[in-house]
């Protein structure tokens, strides 16, 4: 992919600088092109386009809500003189933003294709649950999502 130079539009325009930058910074020529695929209520799966790259080149590293793949061949070791250089196997960086309380669950490298699986676990403590009404507060955890509309325990009344 072409990087395009915005610097002639900067003279003949006037408060678009920060359009220009987004545009700059939105080209991603260095990156693999990605999938991202949702497999369950809970569990996705992003497939990248490594072509060239083992697994000791890959690293994978999860800080918080964000997912960092980086790509970094290795020293060509042979003393080859290329031609043309048709393949985009150059470094890459890639962030992913997850949501709250995804974890990656297995990544593996096969024809060239990365496989990151992703499953959403939430604790049960932040799970909904609904709280029965009565003479002592029970707490049920909801079916579906928290879609359930009947509830599982009865409230307890007190007999006048």
């Amino acid at each position: 992919m072409r990087s395009f130079d915005y610097s002639p539009l900067y003279r003949t325009t006037v408060g678009f600088d920060r359009l220009f930058d987004m545009l700059e910074n939105s080209v991603r020529s260095d990156w693999p092109p990605y999938n991202i695929e949702k497999n369950g209520d809970n569990d996705y799966r992003i497939t990248m386009a490594v072509a060239g790259f083992g697994p000791d080149e890959v690293e994978l590293v999860q800080n918080g809500p964000e997912l960092l793949v980086i790509g970094q061949r290795k020293p060509d070791q042979q003393n080859r003189e290329i031609l043309h250089r048709g393949l985009a196997i150059g470094n890459f960086k890639q962030a992913f933003k997850l949501a709250d309380h995804v974890k990656v669950k297995a990544a593996n490298i096969h024809n060239g294709l990365l496989t990151v699986e992703l499953v959403r676990e939430v604790p049960e403590e932040l799970k909904p649950r609904r709280i029965a009404i009565g003479s002592e507060a029970r707490a049920v955890p909801l079916q579906d999502g928290g879609n359930k509309q009947s509830m599982d325990a009865e409230p307890q009344r007190k007999a006048a």
